[in-house]
């Protein structure tokens, strides 16, 4: 009798909370430290991006006028949905996986929390002479690029994208090119859990051909972006000059590090400030 081999998978992409084949028909064998064949992902194109963007837009207005504490309680269901999927995300992971996914999954409840606090936190009442009130809030952007590392490749991504999410915006991920597949992993755990489609959609590919039309593309209003070269900075730097983008590069951070990764400092590049006026009753 002979011996059964695996099916190997291909990862598809995902896009408003659908897994749909690259439109380009492209994909990247993914190998493992022993070079074993491990997956296949697909390689998306400036169509597919286009694509994404779109999901998100059509999923911000939802997801930005959703309470606080509902934003709050969907991201301790993704957290949930994390541990049902531990054992896979650390084997996509490899060495140290399990220890990565732990992290991961306290960096979701660490932001989970902050989304019915950093508006008190980063809102004010403001002094003005007359009889009127005037405040400023912060609210959501629109739609992020989230550029990942490539290294810690699940970790990496969870520390840009909670934030973002966090804050009532909506994201277009680029995975980790050397390892896409904890991303991949993460995304099935996305759609199951009670996130609306189009808030997170993940594209596995190359940033040297994906991350100059996050950089051009009008419908991305801010990046969030770590692990990209010379090169890739200066198109996002470029793309920022020519559409208004914010741009948040996170260099030389440890995704460990939870004093360097936590807090309202990873939020608040990605909100924007409103300042109302209201007539006094005095």
């Amino acid at each position: 009798m002979t011996e059964r081999l695996p099916i190997t998978k291909t990862y598809k992409l995902a896009i408003d909370g659908k897994f749909p084949r690259t439109e380009s028909g492209r994909t990247t064998a993914v190998n493992d430290a022993g070079n074993k064949l491990v997956a296949h992902v697909c390689r998306a194109s400036r169509k597919d991006v286009r694509d994404a963007v779109e999901a998100a837009g059509k999923a911000f207005g939802g997801w930005s006028s959703s309470t606080a504490y509902l934003r709050g309680q969907i991201l301790y269901r993704l957290a949930e949905m994390m541990e049902g999927k531990r054992g896979e995300l650390a084997n996509a992971i490899g060495h140290g996986g399990e220890h990565e996914v732990n992290a991961a999954i306290d960096r979701v409840v660490h932001f989970a929390g902050w989304t019915d606090k950093f508006p008190q936190v980063l809102g004010n009442a403001n002094p003005v002479a007359g009889p009127y009130h005037n405040f400023t809030i912060p609210q959501p952007m629109g739609v992020v690029g989230v550029i990942a590392p490539d290294t810690p490749s699940l970790l990496g991504l969870v520390s840009l994208v909670a934030p973002v999410i966090a804050a009532g915006n909506c994201c277009v991920v680029l995975a980790s090119e050397t390892n896409p597949i904890p991303s991949m992993v993460l995304a099935e755990a996305l759609a199951t859990s009670d996130l609306p489609g189009g808030v997170v959609n993940t594209l596995t590919g190359f940033r040297g051909e994906l991350v100059e039309h996050f950089a051009s593309h009008r419908g991305i209003i801010a990046i969030h972006a770590a692990g990209v070269d010379d090169d890739q900075r200066t198109s996002l730097r470029l793309g920022a000059a020519d559409n208004f983008k914010r741009v948040t590069i996170r260099e030389g951070v440890d995704f460990s590090d939870e004093a360097a990764c936590e807090g309202i400092g990873w939020i608040e590049p990605f909100v924007e400030f409103k300042t109302i006026w209201h007539p006094s009753a005095c």
